[in-house]
């Protein structure tokens, strides 16, 4: 049976997975609108500290939370937890590809923001 928790728990996995990807890939949009830039370098700040660190984001705790206010202890086949969570917590996640995860996202930004920065430059 699926209860209000759970699908607060569901919305808060795929807010998640929304802002992962806005933490690797919002830089892109800051090439086209300036302004992106001024949300999205704290988010991919905040994103690279929570992997290099090996901290664990609030919104894990506030899912899990959800999750057993529901009544679950694990996660059931909804659609979000089948195709969603193993995008934010992988089999095997390890502290080394924690290091990886957050070196790439520092590595894709800075590439992104360095391209920016030239465009700037540029005029």
């Amino acid at each position: 049976m699926v209860t209000y928790s759970h699908l607060l728990a569901d919305l808060v996995v795929f807010i998640h997975c929304v802002f992962v990807i806005f933490v690797l890939l919002g830089g892109v949009a800051a090439l086209r609108w300036r302004y992106i830039a001024w949300i999205h370098v704290p988010a991919a700040l905040w994103g690279a500290v929570i992997e290099l660190s090996g901290w664990v984001c609030p919104l894990t705790y506030l899912e899990n939370s959800l999750r057993r206010m529901g009544g679950g202890a694990g996660y059931n086949s909804s659609f979000i937890e089948r195709y969603f969570e193993p995008l934010l917590y992988p089999v095997g996640l390890s502290r080394y590809t924690q290091l990886v995860f957050g070196l790439g996202a520092l590595f894709i930004n800075i590439t992104i923001y360095y391209r920016l920065w030239k465009l700037h430059r540029k005029g």
